[in-house]
């Protein structure tokens, strides 16, 4: 999944402004208890962190 995907469904399930806010202060644990932007920093895929958030937000089946 490329990153412009993520963030559009990202700003597609929350919003553009809440997407941005959930990206910078959510703590998933399935992240390993880092926020979004912290585990795309890290490096980690953005299809793996697009699943912690379906997981954690319960996102319609939809956007998985």
């Amino acid at each position: 999944m490329r990153l412009t995907v993520f963030w559009d469904r990202m700003n597609q399930q929350f919003g553009e402004a809440y997407a941005q806010s959930v990206a910078k202060d959510y703590v998933i644990a399935d992240l390993g208890g880092r926020t979004v932007e912290q585990a795309l920093a890290d490096g980690e895929a953005a299809k793996r962190v697009w699943q912690a958030v379906c997981a954690t937000f319960d996102v319609p089946q939809t956007l998985r």
